[in-house]
């Protein structure tokens, strides 16, 4: 027995070696792509933006990285695209910045257009601000950047920050590096955060737009990344010094930085937590981002149809007419409130401006003018969009737009969070989810269509409805992307359905050949809507206002913008509504969800006290059996249909049930499994922290994230994604482990043959080896498991006090001469006796008594 248990012990690990040495040797890297970029997103701008004249490229919104809201097929990505996609990114961006001057200089006398790319916020991230979000946008393209949420509990801590990073945070300056000397031009400071807030030795409040950082704490930077990197190490409330170039006349492009006129400022900022920055740009996303995610703005806007003309199927512009997704809008801010403090606070307003001449629509129209405004509200998680195409010329002309959805949102923790699916191909982490009265709500999931881009790349998009199809179909309710905690969609802007789309279309925003395999989840995607064409005479306009909702998925905050089935339970929605009402509750009662949730094992486990008293005894009727049962193993050593006849014989014969002590463990089952998805789905538990005096296990909805090892153990074990194990070495999956190899020892009866004691090693290397799947569940999950193993431990002492001390069956009856007593019957058996009595057994001939016959005389006889 030993021998063959060391033979499979063995064969099992040499096979576990050569299978990691043969996919460290063979697995093949996805190669890097053509402009080196290690993140496998190309950078439209690289090039060195002026301290005081921001570029007119950004990495964030260049042309030739947008190509596509949907991942349009290799021709349409080469026609649209301004460089060679293996050429210098930033050879390929000043091509891409001097062909746009020269066609903008060349239509100058018709059209009058912005000379350089600007950002501008709405909204505030201070502690007293009633903005719920802070929205940064660029006017190149007219889309949308970032959106961060900004929200406050009522202690002051942000309601919603991100929850794979614990630096400090300064605020979002959209920096680049700068051209005319080593430093980050800054091109944004946000309302109230500690960039805006920090104070100069000199006494001057705040960076400006044009600064330019030239040192973090000491450390040089040249990139928005190093920024990052000199903030890695520090914690929020930490105070950081900032070496800032700012120029006396910051207005006047032609004393840029570098000259006379400079100063040098040195800043204190008092960092603060990272707010959720729910979108951002896929080349934004540090640690998290994947390869092959490409970088594109949110919420572009280009026309889709002019006369004639319109986008061809596959494709993202219209040929020969100008990208007004890349070009650069007129814009107007409506300022936050004068710095009025008294002055109750209001609607926040940008508003972008795109004319169009005859030579920008290619002689396909006499000229157009488009239009669109964002509007921040306060208390609010929606931003109003309103969209307006206005015909200026003579004659009437067709004319439809292109709208599309957000894309770069929130990839917090793809690589251990579990979204629900109601689709049996599973949920990544991001999905396209919309609802219309012939589909109802419905998923999109991105693995297929990641898988479809793969497998179908002339159509890699998925059509949700097309002109030909019905009325029904085209009434949107809402049309977004989603994720585990939030989502991001488009909903009516009067309660009513969205009816004047004439087209919707979903896919990825990504290269699906760069995706690796095992980070297929954290593919990027989004969709686009066509409207209707609308016929539009002179000085008529085709307008639309909608609402993009961008926040948490709370019910009763969804219930208020129709998006209530974006909350999806499972298949135990029962259980885990339920578990999750109890928690809620007991946090109201202590404040606490760790402490909610050992309050919760706690009271189950009670309740459950009387079935796992039973189970105990169950386990001291089957140790009485033991003897019993290996005397059958013996007996029936090469005959395995009658050993287990005999056993089944010998359990009916004394009444035992071997799977009643099963049945507290089929009872945890849908608490477990409830508890698991409350923790997959209600967003109070996301963020929830097991202490407030310490970071660690700061979300109950992830792992618990002791310490990071992933900058020194195996990518295939610490990889997000690609490894086993994650990044992070959490602690309380060994502590649940631990506890279950424990119970294992105290409480499993000794084996009674080889078999049995097989079956026990067996089970301790299945505990070992699922200890590995366990190993980045949600740290309230552990504590549920933990909580439930010590209450466990603790009750088998107590029930061994209150369980019979004695003899459980007559010895004759084990042996079989003697029947069971109905006393000691089960109550099954009692019931069957009763309803179908058995009948009295005949007796033999032998045995009969003659029956007695009465003469005349009274003579007996027989």
């Amino acid at each position: 027995m030993e021998r063959r248990l060391f033979t499979f012990v063995l064969a099992s690990s040499a096979f576990f070696v050569v299978y990691m040495g043969l996919r460290i040797l063979f697995d093949v890297q996805p190669p890097p792509p053509a402009n080196g970029d290690p993140a496998g997103v190309r950078p439209a701008a690289e090039s060195l933006a002026d301290a005081d004249t921001p570029s007119d490229a950004d990495d964030a919104t260049a042309p030739e990285n947008a190509d596509d809201a949907t991942a349009a097929d290799d021709s349409e990505t080469a026609d649209n695209a301004e460089a060679p996609a293996d050429s210098d990114p930033i050879v390929a961006a000043e091509s891409a910045d001097e062909s746009a001057a020269q066609t903008q200089a060349e239509d100058a006398e018709a059209v009058d257009r912005p000379g350089r790319q600007t950002w501008a916020s709405l909204g505030s991230m201070a502690p007293d601000s009633p903005y719920f979000m802070m929205v940064t946008l660029t006017n190149r393209g007219g889309g949308i950047e970032r959106i961060e949420l900004t929200e406050r509990n009522e202690n002051g801590r942000l309601k919603y920050r991100r929850v794979d990073t614990r630096s400090g945070y300064m605020g979002y300056l959209a920096g680049q590096p700068a051209s005319r000397i080593d430093g980050v031009a800054v091109n944004v400071v946000g309302q109230g955060t500690p960039a805006a807030t920090a104070v100069a030795e000199s006494g001057e409040i705040g960076l400006r737009v044009g600064d330019v950082v030239i040192a973090v704490a000491g450390t040089p930077v040249t990139t928005a990344d190093e920024i990052d990197q000199a903030l890695i190490d520090t914690e929020p409330g930490d105070e950081v010094t900032l070496e800032v170039i700012r120029g006396k006349s910051q207005n006047d492009p032609e004393s840029g930085s570098g000259s006379s006129s400079d100063q040098t400022l040195v800043f204190k900022v008092t960092l603060t937590e990272h707010p959720l920055d729910l979108v951002r740009l896929a080349s934004q996303g540090g640690p998290e981002q994947v390869p092959g995610n490409l970088t594109r703005l949110s919420c572009l806007l280009s026309l889709e149809k002019i006369n004639r003309k319109s986008i061809p199927a596959g494709g993202s512009r219209i040929n020969g007419m100008l990208d007004a997704t890349a070009a650069l809008w007129e814009s107007e801010i409506t300022p936050a409130d004068d710095g009025d403090a008294d002055k109750p606070a209001g609607d926040l307003r940008a508003v972008f401006r795109l004319p169009l001449s005859a030579a920008d629509l290619d002689d396909a129209s006499s000229g157009l003018e488009m239009q669109r405004g964002y509007t921040v509200r306060p208390g609010s998680y929606d931003i109003g969009l309103d969209v307006q195409i206005r015909n200026p010329g003579d004659s009437p002309q067709e004319v439809a737009y292109r709208l599309e959805g957000v894309n770069g949102m929130t990839l917090e923790g793809w690589w251990y969070s579990n979204k629900i699916s109601p689709n049996w191909g599973g949920a990544a982490a991001r999905d396209v989810v919309y609802k219309t009265p012939a589909m109802g709500h419905d998923l999109i999931s991105g693995y297929a269509m990641l898988k479809q881009a793969r497998n179908e790349p002339q159509s890699p998009n998925h059509v949700i409805f097309a002109p030909d199809g019905d009325d029904r179909s085209k009434q949107l309710s809402y049309i977004g992307v989603d994720a585990q905690y939030f989502t991001v969609a488009y909903v009516p802007g009067e309660g009513e359905a969205m009816n004047s789309f004439r087209r919707a279309v979903a896919g990825i925003v990504a290269d699906p050949k760069a995706i690796p395999d095992d980070q297929e989840r954290a593919v990027n995607v989004s969709f686009y809507v066509d409207s209707n064409v609308a016929q539009l005479g002179p000085g008529e306009s085709l307008q639309e206002q909608l609402v993009l909702f961008a926040g948490p998925k709370r019910p009763e905050l969804l219930a208020n913008y129709g998006l209530g089935d974006t909350i999806y339970y499972g298949w135990f929605s029962w259980p885990a509504k339920l578990l999750a009402g109890v928690l809620h509750f007991m946090y109201s009662l202590i404040g606490n969800y760790a402490v909610a949730i050992v309050m919760l094992t706690v009271v189950v486990r009670g309740m459950m006290f009387p079935l796992s008293r039973k189970a105990a005894i169950n386990a001291q009727k089957m140790q009485e059996l033991a003897p019993e049962m290996k005397k059958i193993a013996e007996k029936y050593k090469d005959d395995m249909e009658g050993r287990l006849k005999a056993q089944r014989e010998l359990q009916q014969r004394v009444g035992f049930n071997p799977m009643a002590g099963c049945l507290p463990m089929f009872l945890q089952l849908p608490i477990f499994i409830g508890l698991y998805r409350a923790l997959s789905v209600d967003i109070e538990l996301r963020q929830a922290a097991f202490a407030s005096w310490t970071n660690w296990a700061s979300n109950l909805a992830g792992p618990d994230m002791l310490a990071y090892w992933g900058d020194w153990l195996w990518e295939y074990l610490s990889g997000r994604g690609t490894g086993w194990l994650g990044p992070y070495f959490n602690i309380l999956p060994v502590v649940v482990m631990g506890l279950f190899l424990m119970q294992q020892k105290m409480f499993m009866p000794p084996a009674t043959d080889e078999q049995t004691e097989m079956t026990q090693k067996v089970m301790t290397y299945m505990t070992l080896v699922m200890g590995l799947f366990f190993f980045r569940v949600p740290a309230g999950l552990c504590i549920y498991f933990i909580t439930s193993s010590l209450w466990g431990i603790c009750e088998r002492m107590i029930v061994k006090r209150t369980i019979p001390q004695g003899k459980h069956f007559d010895s004759a009856v084990l042996e079989g001469t003697a029947a069971r007593s109905s006393s000691s019957s089960s109550l099954a058996d009692r019931l069957r006796q009763q309803l179908a009595p058995e009948e009295p057994q005949a007796e033999r001939p032998n045995k009969r008594k003659r029956p007695v016959i009465t003469q005349k005389g009274g003579k007996k006889r027989r």
